[in-house]
């Protein structure tokens, strides 16, 4: 992994994303290692928020965002992190036991500190979203969004737009699907999410496949590869849209850096877009015990 982060940055990647989750705390130990050497010429995102002992990295049920434990989780992110600062700070998922002004206060301190820079939101509603940008201005909300979940277009990314806030999309490659790695016959590991995820049980694969279908076509007009065009519609949506493809495989991190390399007129935007409208993706994005998690609203304060 410290080949393909300090590859990434030599290849011109200046975006680092992280969470206390994975791992947990794994992910940013390794990273924290890994771009130690240009640590100041690049943007490290980490997030808060599942409820997780930031020491030994067990698991807890639920989510905790009570300030108290944002501060200590934050000291021990900059630790593993090797770093005086957290560019970008995400809650990972909203608290629905902590008022989100109560949350941005927490920030806020954090931020007159110096210990973070910039903060954001992931799959929050939008009234809390809109709360927590009036308490403290938020820089960026990241979500899942991509050519096989196109949910925000009617959601949070008209209100990121009226409000000036980054769109941050995660799974933009949707798991794999949009790169070519799972065709009809795929079978899933036990644990992998994806098995119980509706739009890859077998009654909806085949239907779904009709997508790659498309991604096949465009990448043999683009001379590109399918995760290449996927992620390069993605940044033609809007200049303050910035997909984050997660890798393991040196080959794939070079694959995805060089997405930016394909473009589209304005006509072949509007083809592919009518073409990908066309295209009804049948099944459930998430597992219902996940989903729950998403558009929750934080309680009022009291």
């Amino acid at each position: 992994m410290h080949n393909i982060i300090r590859s990434a940055f030599d290849h011109g990647l200046t975006f680092y994303d992280a969470a206390e989750a994975y791992g947990p705390l794994e992910v940013e130990r390794i990273l924290g290692e890994g771009v130690e050497p240009f640590r100041n010429q690049i943007v490290i995102a980490t997030k808060f928020g599942w409820n997780i002992d930031p020491e030994t990295g067990e698991r807890k049920p639920g989510l905790n965002s009570r300030p108290d434990h944002i501060r200590i989780v934050v000291d021990a992110m900059l630790k593993r992190l090797r770093t005086d600062r957290i560019d970008l700070l995400y809650q990972h998922r909203v608290d629905p036991q902590v008022p989100i002004e109560d949350v941005a206060g927490a920030i806020k301190d954090l931020m007159d500190q110096g210990k973070v820079l910039h903060w954001g939101l992931c799959e929050m509603g939008l009234k809390t979203l809109r709360r927590a940008h009036e308490a403290l201005p938020v820089t960026a909300v990241q979500s899942e969004y991509s050519m096989l979940w196109r949910g925000p277009e009617k959601t949070a990314i008209p209100v990121c737009e009226e409000l000036g806030i980054g769109f941050v999309p995660w799974s933009p490659l949707g798991v794999g699907f949009l790169n070519g790695a799972i065709d009809a016959k795929t079978t899933f590991a036990k644990g992998d999410i994806r098995g119980i995820e509706g739009r890859f049980v077998p009654e909806n694969l085949p239907h779904n496949l009709a997508l790659v279908e498309l991604l096949e076509t465009w990448a043999e007009r683009k001379q590109a590869r399918l995760g290449q065009i996927a992620l390069a519609w993605l940044l033609a949506q809007k200049p303050w849209i910035v997909p984050i493809p997660g890798t393991t495989q040196m080959a794939h991190m070079i694959e995805n850096v060089g997405a930016p390399g394909v473009s589209f007129t304005a006509a072949e935007l509007a083809d592919l877009n009518a073409s990908l409208a066309a295209v009804e993706i049948k099944g459930a994005r998430l597992p219902d015990a996940v989903q729950a998690f998403s558009d929750v609203e934080a309680p009022a304060k009291s």
